[in-house]
């Protein structure tokens, strides 16, 4: 039997997390919620996962600065990553550009269903 798939959702707003946790695993995922950079690094850490969705606007520690902090160890240089944040791509902080993310999504402009067709998508071309 196939282990599930683990997502990490870290996002501050706990209606969103809530919803998005909840839609991944209705598809099956085993999936863990973060509400800012650190709890979702320490998260990351311990479960290895196989995707995560970031938030960029959180308390404590904001995601680019999460996702530098990933992309500096070895186990995280290579982790699937997609940036769910309502700020325009325009807008985003510019180091995100050399910390490679899978997806950059408006989440303003997505149903937590299309987010998951977003997160199945990614996955799907790492089996590619």
């Amino acid at each position: 039997m196939l282990s599930p798939i683990k997502a990490v959702v870290v996002e501050d707003d706990d209606d969103l997390q809530f919803l998005y946790k909840l839609k991944l695993e209705r598809e099956g995922f085993e999936t863990y919620a973060a509400g800012n950079g650190i709890e979702g690094l320490r998260i990351i850490e311990n479960i290895r996962p196989d995707i995560v969705l970031l938030d960029l606007l959180m308390p404590v520690m904001g995601g680019s600065e999460m996702l530098a902090h990933l992309r500096s160890k070895r186990w995280g240089s290579d982790v699937r990553v997609i940036i769910l944040t309502n700020i325009s791509k325009d807008e985003a902080p510019p180091a995100l550009r050399f910390l490679h993310v899978d997806r950059y999504v408006v989440k303003a402009h997505h149903t937590p269903a299309q987010i998951v067709a977003i997160v199945q998508e990614v996955l799907a071309m790492n089996t590619a």
